[in-house]
């Protein structure tokens, strides 16, 4: 099936943060709604056509910050050899690299993400962090560097002047499309949330994603959005499905 239209029709919520009163969120309820699930390792084809095993782990992850980076470094030291298949590249010669623009990035090794272990690999194919946290019972947005774990869910902020002068932090959840990468999203050979083959979920969105969610906007914010969505596909605020849908 095609990917659908890069921005279609849309259904928006905006409430108060429960707990700060200088935030609104902005909620893309399409997006949070729809059946979007991660298909790494069950039919998707990687965003390069001709590195179809890696999923969207080829370019690597920048860190948001030192505190990600450092989030990161503390897992990558418990990785043992049966955990990271390029452990002892790592070891030897580090897992970190500084883009054109200075920013700090995992290191890219034959191709692709170095803490991506390849097909074959006896540890199982797929980001070492993420398997790591898994056997252990870890929520693996505490173990991936946060662009890892938030895709492609998006948090942007923008300050906002009421008609009364005063201002307020919006802070908009939506889904993270090919846009958000700039120029160079459109040159991804495939690209997973506008896809159809990846609205397979069997659980919407804002349940699939909950851990994610709760870590972006806070527990309090979250039931408001969760109770809005529930409200959204009972019928009870106009609905705006995903395209991608079935």
């Amino acid at each position: 099936m095609p990917e659908v239209a890069l921005h279609p029709p849309r259904s928006f919520a905006e409430f108060a943060d429960p707990v700060d009163d200088s935030q609104v969120f902005r909620c893309d309820l399409t997006w949070l709604t729809s059946r979007w699930t991660c298909i790494f390792g069950a039919g998707c084809p990687g965003i390069y056509a001709d590195r179809s095993d890696d999923g969207c782990c080829t370019l690597g992850a920048h860190f948001a910050d030192e505190e990600d980076e450092a989030r990161v470094s503390g897992i990558a030291r418990r990785l043992r050899v049966q955990d990271w298949e390029h452990r002892a590249e790592g070891r030897q010669s580090g897992w970190v690299e500084t883009d054109e623009g200075g920013d700090r990035k995992t290191r890219i090794v034959d191709g692709a993400c170095i803490f991506l272990n390849r097909p074959g690999f006896a540890g199982g194919a797929g980001c070492a962090l993420h398997r790591w946290a898994l056997a252990k019972g870890v929520k693996p947005l505490a173990a991936k560097p946060d662009v890892c774990w938030q895709l492609p869910i998006r948090r942007q902020f923008r300050d906002v002047e009421r008609s009364d002068g005063s201002t307020y932090c919006e802070v908009s959840i939506g889904e993270y499309d090919r846009g958000g990468w700039g120029p160079g999203g459109h040159d991804l050979d495939w690209y997973c949330s506008a896809n159809t083959e990846a609205h397979v979920g069997s659980e919407p969105v804002y349940l699939a994603n909950r851990d994610e969610l709760v870590e972006l906007m806070g527990a309090a914010a979250y039931e408001v959005l969760a109770a809005l969505c529930a409200q959204q596909l009972s019928g009870g605020i106009g609905l705006t499905r995903h395209p991608a849908d079935p």
